[in-house]
């Protein structure tokens, strides 16, 4: 049982760790939701921002900030892993690597094009709730919840598309990527208005703790 504000803000950084990773290793499959083509990583992915916002009012701008190094962190591990192992030739009883290689081998650039996407999403998500809640006098949660996260996921979006995908096909222009990034951006917002209650549950739970 998950007591503390220790133990639970752990817990908290366990599963925006787990988040951030399952993202990157199934994020490059895609599926249609209501016509809209986006990527499996849009049920993860969101918790990030969703956990640092709840660690963000509860423990301040600098634990958030550390809570961004550590993903960060964490994504650099996992690009290095990633190489590593598909560049290590197979045991010749191993049948799959080409298909491990076709699988982990195309998430590299998905990896880096997380790395830069997430660093830099996440630091503005971090700033710019911070600096709503200083205009706001640290009122109302949902109004700073929102824009931090609505403004960081566009950031998140434009930055990943790009990096990831242009020009990696003939097809895939700037004119298209864009195409594609304001629906999956609608997508997000939707989803991230819905988690607003969670974040008020989430902040009450961490401040409703035993020291």
């Amino acid at each position: 049982m998950l007591k503390t504000t220790e133990e639970k803000t752990v817990f908290l950084i366990s599963l925006y760790i787990a988040a951030l990773i399952v993202a990157n290793l199934l994020g490059n499959k895609i599926t249609d939701i209501g016509g809209i083509v986006v990527s499996v990583a849009i049920f993860s992915y969101p918790v990030t921002f969703l956990v640092t916002d709840i660690i963000a009012e509860v423990h301040g701008e600098k634990k958030s900030k550390a809570l961004v190094m550590a993903g960060t962190t964490a994504l650099i591990f996992v690009l290095v892993l990633t190489a590593l192992s598909v560049a290590l030739p197979p045991a010749t009883r191993f049948p799959f690597n080409d298909s491990y290689t076709d699988i982990f081998g195309s998430s590299l650039r998905l990896v880096f094009a997380s790395i830069v996407s997430f660093a830099v999403s996440q630091t503005h998500d971090v700033w710019s709730f911070h600096f709503w809640k200083r205009k706001t006098n640290g009122r109302h949660l949902w109004l700073r919840n929102n824009i931090s996260t609505a403004t960081s996921q566009l950031i998140d979006t434009t930055i990943f598309m790009f990096i990831a995908f242009y020009m990696a096909a003939p097809m895939y222009t700037a004119g298209f990527i864009v195409a594609l990034i304001i629906p999956y951006w609608i997508v997000k917002v939707i989803m991230a208005l819905f988690d607003t209650p969670l974040c008020y549950l989430g902040v009450k739970w961490l401040k409703n703790s035993s020291e």
